[in-house]
């Protein structure tokens, strides 16, 4: 994967799909430069979990059901599994970093882009500034 790729947050990724969004307009257009330029979009399967939760909350199920239509026909977007062991080094990072309100899919996502070496994210969440990456959200 190459460096210049991008995480997506749930705040990112629902701000990208939903037009209401306050942050709509400027993650679309990063989406689209991203995607125009053959780089990636990586997500976590903890990611769609509490996008898709979100969605339910504020909007409903039929636009939960939309964004996953939308990932099932895209082929930008990678979505990474939190298997055993990412799961296991996550619990490390969420022990270790108790000074901070970081929730544990921010643990996962951070391992996840270390582990790929990406450096930004998507995402209006100050939590990634904190742990040394760039948030590319206004916030």
């Amino acid at each position: 994967m190459a460096t210049r790729d991008v995480f997506v947050d749930t705040s990112g990724f629902y701000a990208a799909l939903d037009a209401r969004d306050a942050h709509h307009a400027q993650a679309a257009t990063l989406v689209a430069e991203t995607v125009r330029s053959g780089r990636r979009i990586v997500f976590t399967d903890y990611v769609i979990t509490e996008s898709l939760n979100l969605s339910i909350a504020r909007r409903g199920h039929h636009v939960a059901v939309r964004m996953l239509d939308f990932l099932d026909q895209s082929r930008a977007w990678d979505r990474i599994s939190i298997d055993s062991e990412r799961f296991g080094k996550a619990a490390q990072y969420f022990r270790k970093h108790g000074d901070k309100t970081f929730s544990f899919t921010d643990c996962t996502s951070f391992v996840v882009m270390k582990e790929l070496g990406l450096r930004r994210a998507l995402t209006t969440d100050h939590h990634f500034r904190q742990a040394g990456f760039e948030a590319l959200l206004a916030t």
